[in-house]
């Protein structure tokens, strides 16, 4: 009997153990509840991160308004550099323009000079020149190596004598003397083929200057030129001079 006193009193007494009570909620409302926990926790995240980044100093919707007036910038420079460009091109072409107009200019120039010092020197041959009867006469032949290898220019003056009353015909004719390593030769200027050069004929009633070039073989070396002036309808020579270069 006493045994059974004190398991009904273990069991409902002081010393008895505690009972938890609890409400029993359905599947659902735990699952809304977990839902509405985690998107409070996810707003409340992106919140503390927005906020963090402003705090910071960084504000996306600045950030993109910035790069966007960047690179409005950034097009504005490259037009600008595009037209300087195109400035600085025509600049450059009215440049070269310039620069070959004034080397025309410069070329023209000493053509001229040239040319007033050939005039003067006419003038001044013309003031001293004493007439020799009727005669055909070269005056002031010269030759010398021109540009190109075997190239040579000659100059010279024919002068008719006498009336004048009569408009002198002929041609040109250089005899060459040229030293190659077969031996001395002798060139002929104009050959056959090429008698009709008009560079070759004369036609005048006081003087004619003349002035050209010939050819010669490029190891060839001239030792003398002689001039000759032929009548046309004649093979005599009416006038001769020679200039050596030995």
């Amino acid at each position: 009997m006493h045994s059974l006193i004190r398991r009904i009193r273990s069991r409902f007494g002081i010393s008895a153990p505690k009972m938890t009570v609890r409400t029993h909620l359905a599947w659902y409302w735990r699952w809304l509840g977990m839902i509405v926990a985690l998107s409070a926790s996810i707003a409340l995240a992106a919140w503390m991160y927005d906020a963090g980044r402003r705090f910071a100093g960084f504000d996306r919707g600045e950030v993109e308004q910035e790069l966007s007036q960047l690179r409005v910038d950034v097009a504005k420079l490259q037009n600008e550099a595009q037209r300087l460009r195109s400035i600085a091109d025509a600049s450059e072409s009215r440049l070269k323009i310039e620069q070959s107009a004034q080397a025309q200019l410069v070329s023209q120039v000493k053509g001229l000079e040239t040319l007033n010092a050939r005039l003067k020197e006419d003038l001044a041959f013309f003031e001293n020149l004493t007439p020799v009867g009727d005669k055909l006469s070269i005056h002031r032949l010269r030759v010398e190596r021109d540009t190109l290898p075997g190239e040579y220019r000659y100059r010279l003056l024919v002068l008719q004598g006498g009336k004048r009353d009569r408009i002198f015909q002929g041609s040109l004719q250089l005899v060459v003397s040229v030293q190659q390593e077969s031996g001395s030769a002798m060139i002929v200027i104009p050959d056959k083929s090429s008698a009709s050069n008009p560079m070759y004929r004369l036609g005048f009633k006081y003087f004619q200057r003349v002035e050209g070039t010939f050819l010669v073989p490029p190891k060839a070396k001239v030792l003398a030129v002689e001039v000759r002036v032929l009548e046309t309808g004649s093979n005599q020579t009416r006038a001769s001079e020679s200039f050596s270069l030995s």
